[in-house]
């Protein structure tokens, strides 16, 4: 039997209000060799109320359609309930706070044109932090 391990890590930026996009995937990649996992998983979440995690092409054109994609849908010039944030809330419920990447041979494995973003749908720029649990075998 290999040997198995957890390993814990806390990934802290800071976003530019809102709709910024992070790309983490390097950083994602830096936890898992820094964990000494060779096959297993890595699981990443973001502990925010408006903040999420998407897998998807960081490119300029397409990060401007998700942005009017997230205005179409939850409009910030809208009246909610909510006093001042309502939006960015609706647009975070609208997608998962985590995402769990594969380890083969000590890399994450992201298709040909993935990368993992955190997008910041808050209207001011925050501190954040993401978790990133690496699981797997270490032989």
């Amino acid at each position: 039997m290999c040997p198995f391990k957890v390993v814990n890590t806390r990934l802290s930026f800071s976003t530019n209000g809102e709709i910024d996009f992070v790309d983490i995937s390097k950083k994602i990649q830096e936890a898992v060799s820094a964990a000494q996992v060779k096959n297993g998983i890595a699981h990443v979440f973001a502990p925010h109320a408006t903040g999420i995690l998407i897998l998807t092409e960081n490119d300029q054109p397409l990060l401007s359609d998700i942005e009017a994609f997230l205005e179409a849908i939850a409009p910030k010039s809208r009246s909610y309930n909510h006093p001042s944030n309502a939006h960015a809330h609706l647009r975070s419920a609208l997608f998962q706070p985590d995402r769990t990447l594969p380890i083969i041979n000590g890399n994450v494995e992201f298709g040909t044109w993935q990368s993992l973003l955190f997008v910041e749908t808050d209207v001011y720029p925050r501190k954040r932090t993401v978790i990133i649990q690496v699981i797997g075998e270490t032989e």
